[in-house]
């Protein structure tokens, strides 16, 4: 072989590996329909959660000291945080019995545990522009429970007496709330009631007092938990009606697990009576692939009774494989919002937390962002982050963010006509209360991918583009007629009717 003929081949292969790699980089490609003749729900809003008390590290445990925002920070943190961060959410979801935990005298209802809590959560429903609490027991006030403790336990009776009483102390603690300026817009009987329900017959076993020398019973947080749906629908008859007297427009919710799926479910159905106070089935499905409301769009947007659907948590449990959030992480948390909205009709969504301490080793898959309490001196880890302060999880926050900004209140979704439905190519079309339209767009398919989108729009759209590591980031603007962004692999954008 001369000189000659191998420059040939080396120019040759060089140019196919050339082609091949054009060839990969070719966008696929998907026709869509805005049908505006086809309105959908009412998007009303996200939803946020504050740790506003302690927890232990990895959930374990019920710490004394004061582990909690807005109080840990610096003044000039706290309105950052209220701008760049919860601007934009609706719903701030309170653990009750859990980061609100302080006790009257009877450990009968809730009150402050530290000095300025209700002062410090109002400055922050007032500075983020939060409408009001999404109010739901982690655990009830140890005085109702069997084993007299916020750790575990169950009710302690179901007789009429005990439920009367017991129903006007959980509306004391609502108007407790509600008149100190955490308007209640939101209220839920137990969060994940249903975890650990039983089928009939099963017995619990009884309840030990609860000894405070006890390493292993502190091994856990804030918990009431319903072996027997019974006593639930029992709880939720009596304490319901109740709540909604005092607060006729709040959603009432059951049961933060399973939802209309669950055995809670079938024992409220039973009863038509206790079924008209149920607003909302809420579900838990916490980090899962947002290919399961596509997969099972039957399940969860069906045996509904003609109540909302929706989830209010979602993280990531990579912590516990000691791993950390992916890229993937990104646009799954994007679609799993777009895919609740789009293929169960849900009004809202809520991210777990806002922020994590330093010191949880949960934080990265938990929040949205990291602050350091005035105990952590290991800067070892999060070494950015000063006494006060608090820094984002980029892949988490970016996710949401452009929901934040570009999805107003009671915004109105539209359906969308899609050829074939693709789960790694996830589109959402809503109309803002000012009339403008946007159009959602994600890609993790592994390569670009280009939306050919018939808007029935004859303005201009401008994009703006959300990656893990980057937010906002203008893609210029494009004519209805030929409206085809291509969104390149691990990218969310919005296109946005100018």
């Amino acid at each position: 072989m001369n000189k000659h003929t191998i420059i040939q081949k080396t120019l040759l292969i060089t140019v196919l590996a050339a082609g091949s790699h054009l060839w990969a980089q070719q966008p696929d490609q998907g026709n869509y329909k805005i049908r505006l003749d086809k309105p959908e729900q009412t998007i009303w809003g996200l939803g946020i959660e504050i740790q506003n008390d302690a927890i232990g590290s990895g959930n374990i445990g019920l710490p004394d000291e004061v582990i909690a925002i807005p109080n840990n920070l610096v003044k000039s943190e706290r309105k950052r945080l209220y701008k760049d961060m919860l601007k934009g959410f609706r719903y701030c979801r309170l653990a009750m019995g859990l980061y609100f935990r302080g006790l009257d005298k009877e450990s009968k209802r809730f009150q402050e545990r530290y000095p300025n809590q209700l002062n410090d959560l109002k400055e922050l429903m007032k500075g983020s522009g939060m409408e009001g609490i999404s109010l739901e027991y982690w655990s009830l006030a140890p005085y109702w429970k069997s084993n007299n403790s916020f750790i575990g336990g169950t009710l302690k009776s179901t007789e009429p007496d005990f439920l009367d009483d017991f129903g006007n102390a959980l509306v004391d603690d609502a108007n407790f709330l509600d008149k100190n300026g955490l308007k209640v817009k939101m209220w839920g009987l137990q969060n994940e009631a249903g975890q650990h329900v039983k089928p009939k017959g099963y017995i619990a076993p009884p309840a030990k007092p609860f000894d405070p020398n006890d390493k292993m019973a502190n091994q856990s947080f804030s918990t009431t938990d319903y072996f027997d749906a019974e006593v639930y629908y029992k709880a939720f008859k009596a304490v319901a009606p109740k709540i909604k007297k005092a607060f006729p427009e709040a959603i009432i919710m059951t049961d933060s697990w399973d939802g209309q799926l669950g055995l809670i479910a079938q024992e409220i159905k039973k009863d038509p009576e206790a079924l008209k106070y149920v607003d909302a089935w809420v579900l838990h499905r916490i980090g899962s692939n947002s290919n399961i409301l596509i997969d099972e769009t039957a399940k969860y947007s069906g045996n509904t009774d003609g109540k909302y659907v929706f989830t209010n948590e979602f993280e990531y449990f990579n912590y516990t494989k000691n791993d950390v959030v992916s890229d993937g992480n990104f646009v799954n948390t994007a679609q799993t919002i777009m895919n609740w909205m789009t293929f169960a009709n849900s009004p809202t969504w809520f991210w777990l937390h806002a922020l994590k301490p330093t010191t949880n080793e949960e934080a990265e898959s938990f929040a949205l962002g990291v602050w350091r309490p005035e105990n952590d001196n290991n800067f070892n880890h999060f070494e950015n982050v000063q006494k006060g302060h608090w820094d984002y999880f980029q892949k988490n926050f970016n996710a949401i963010a452009g929901f934040l900004k570009y999805m107003p209140w009671d915004s109105k979704r539209f359906a969308v006509d899609e050829i074939t439905i693709l789960k790694d190519n996830r589109i959402m079309a809503y109309k803002t209360p000012k009339g403008k339209q946007v159009i959602v767009l994600t890609n993790r398919s592994g390569k670009p991918f280009q939306f050919n989108i018939e808007t029935k729009s004859y303005k201009k759209f401008k994009g703006y583009r959300y990656t893990p590591y980057q937010r906002d980031i203008s893609v210029g603007i494009l004519s209805p007629k030929t409206l085809n962004p291509i969104v390149p692999d691990l990218a969310v954008e919005f296109w946005v009717e100018q």
